[in-house]
């Protein structure tokens, strides 16, 4: 049983009022971060992405549906995944309910994954989602992004995600590896091919007919952390077909 202090009110409201000056305190950080966050540099990206969609083959800023800013959800879903992380599939859950709200303040917000498209339809027909969801499958673009990785990268203990070198996201919590055996089952794959796969927020604007990749933040479902208090590793160029900058923040 969960143990706890008992008091009277007014030491109750004593210490509630001394929490709310925290709280407040709290908030007013928060709201410096968010500002220095909207001021971080733009940096245009460059490189040409092809995604397979239900409308066919489109581009970054065919993506874009029209809009001027995009948000990718990394959803967790690779080409040996038989079904999508339990996880996301989670987060996801909610999308349908909030993406007309976004479209209507000029934002698209549309799901990416590297399992081939036939797959993720598929899947959305039997989640009874609606919301645009896109296949990278055969592209750079989740590995630009720092959301997959290769198994020669998790041999060699090369891994880069959320700015720092680590395995996956739950690699560094023990406690959480029955969980993570337990979720690659039920995404139908061994766990070194669930944990190639990473979750995450990309966010993208276009100005002036050019495009251009906010500084990305991430909505990892990390555990012990806050969803979306996770920000998101910039693009890390790889090699000839990974040459060139990328990652901004819409205003």
């Amino acid at each position: 049983m969960t143990q706890h202090i008992t008091g009277t009110r007014e030491e109750w409201l004593a210490a509630r009022l001394e929490l709310l000056d925290e709280e407040k305190a709290l908030t007013r950080r928060g709201d410096e971060l968010a500002r220095r966050r909207q001021a971080l540099p733009w940096v245009r990206i460059d490189k040409a992405y092809q995604f397979d969609t239900d409308e066919g083959t489109a581009s970054l800023a065919d993506l874009f549906r029209g809009r001027s800013q995009l948000l990718v959800y990394h959803f967790m879903f690779g080409p040996d995944y038989m079904a999508g992380c339990p996880s996301c599939s989670a987060i996801a859950d909610g999308f349908d309910g909030f993406v007309v709200h976004l479209a209507n303040h000029d934002v698209t917000l549309s799901a990416v994954s590297r399992a081939p498209l036939a797959k993720l339809q598929a899947c959305r027909r039997r989640m009874g989602w609606t919301f645009p969801w896109a296949s990278s499958f055969g592209t750079d673009f989740n590995f630009d992004f720092n959301v997959s990785v290769t198994a020669q990268q998790q041999r060699e203990g090369t891994v880069e995600y959320n700015y720092e070198g680590s395995g996956h996201v739950l690699d560094a919590q023990p406690e959480a590896a029955a969980g993570l055996v337990a979720f690659a089952a039920m995404s139908g794959t061994d766990v070194a091919a669930y944990t190639r796969e990473r979750p995450g927020m990309s966010a993208f604007a276009l100005e002036d007919g050019g495009r251009r990749l906010p500084q990305l933040f991430h909505l990892c479902a990390r555990t012990g952390r806050p969803l979306g208090h996770v920000p998101v590793a910039g693009p890390s160029p790889q090699g000839s077909q990974r040459a060139g900058p990328a990652l901004v923040a819409p205003p």
